[in-house]
């Protein structure tokens, strides 16, 4: 079977394993391993002033790769080469805690950061931007086969007899959080009380057909498997198609709305805070938009991208877009659904047999 790992391109460069737990994944990354990216320029010898280290989750490793080619371009990006370790967002943030070398970080959840913030190895003012600390949007998107042989339209039609699912370990992903939490408030969206909604996220769990260990992982487990559906983040089903896999996705009418962040350390090379810049300048956000995320700055042009449903039109806004503030912040939310033993989706897990 033919994954995205054979279609997309690998730029040349070595792999170094690392702490960090190894899975494939979409670009052939291996998960908390560390590559080198790009043409560092003419005359470049890679000095330890210029090297700036990456550490990320697995999903935007497409469009960083493009976003860090540009800047290379520019003055500020002259001379600089760029080493990355990627893998579960949840994994990568506790192995930077643990000595994993880090000047930039880019994670799927704002805790993964704040984690940083509280070991003193992010700086309390890393949100205070205008973006609040985020550098692309996304939303929680449901893909399937192409065609839609189930006729699946939205998370009611997940739990009907006979559906497979796909969605990563909330455990480990930050993506699996964001999906649980969509598959969770549909139902109040709708009107619905917490107790229907938990008790709709039960019988999501029991049609759980694998649980990998990150977004990029569960993309490719659904690609090579028999599953129906695929609880992912549209941008990442935008870039599947982009890279020739043949499925259909579909934005639900209630869906949760993605904020990934983006942090440099306290002890980062100042060339660190360069690319930080120009990752939310207007080229920045572009290379974004190439691979499918959404814009954090506003006026960013958003059409002609490939592999959406509608390119000319690939982020329609859904009829119920719920936000994590709308949740009360990352504090109540994780203290909600995600402690371990009393957290919501804690206790699903358990009770379908679905343990982390």
């Amino acid at each position: 079977m033919v994954t995205l790992l054979d279609r997309l391109h690998v730029r040349g460069i070595a792999l170094v394993a690392t702490a960090a737990a190894s899975s494939l994944l979409l670009a052939g990354c291996v998960g908390g391993s560390a590559t080198g990216s790009g043409d560092a320029g003419s005359g470049s010898s890679g000095s330890a002033s210029s090297v700036i280290h990456l550490v990320g989750y697995s999903v935007p490793k497409e469009a960083n790769g493009a976003i860090e080619k540009k800047f290379q371009a520019t003055p500020a990006g002259q001379g600089v080469t760029f080493e990355e370790a990627y893998g579960p967002s949840g994994d990568q943030s506790r192995a930077v805690v643990n000595g994993l070398a880090a000047d930039y970080v880019s994670f799927s959840l704002e805790p993964d950061v704040t984690r940083l913030v509280k070991a003193g190895l992010v700086d309390t003012s890393w949100n205070a931007g205008a973006t609040k600390g985020m550098v692309a949007d996304s939303v929680v998107v449901i893909a399937v086969r192409k065609g839609n042989p189930k006729g699946i339209k939205g998370w009611d039609d997940l739990i009907k007899p006979g559906i497979k699912i796909i969605t990563p370990n909330p455990a480990s992903s930050g993506s699996a959080r964001w999906n649980t939490l969509a598959a969770y408030e549909h139902t109040i969206s709708d009107g619905g009380t917490e107790a229907q909604a938990k008790d709709y996220l039960t019988q999501f769990f029991t049609h759980v057909q694998s649980l990998p260990g990150s977004g990029r992982d569960a993309t490719n487990a659904f690609i090579s498997g028999d599953a129906d559906a695929l609880i992912s983040y549209e941008n990442e089903a935008i870039l599947a198609r982009q890279s020739g896999e043949d499925f259909d996705y579909v934005v639900p009418d209630e869906t949760i709305l993605i904020e990934n962040p983006a942090a440099i350390t306290t002890k980062a090379t100042p060339k660190a805070k360069d690319y930080l810049d120009y990752v939310l300048s207007a080229d920045g956000q572009a290379g974004f938009v190439a691979k499918g995320f959404r814009p954090v700055v506003a006026g960013t042009p958003t059409t002609d991208v490939q592999g959406a449903n509608d390119p000319a039109n690939p982020f329609p806004t859904p009829a119920k877009l719920t936000t994590i503030a709308d949740l009360g912040g990352w504090d109540a939310v994780n203290e909600k659904f995600f402690t371990d033993k009393t957290g919501i989706v804690s206790q699903v897990q358990q009770a379908t047999g679905k343990s982390q």
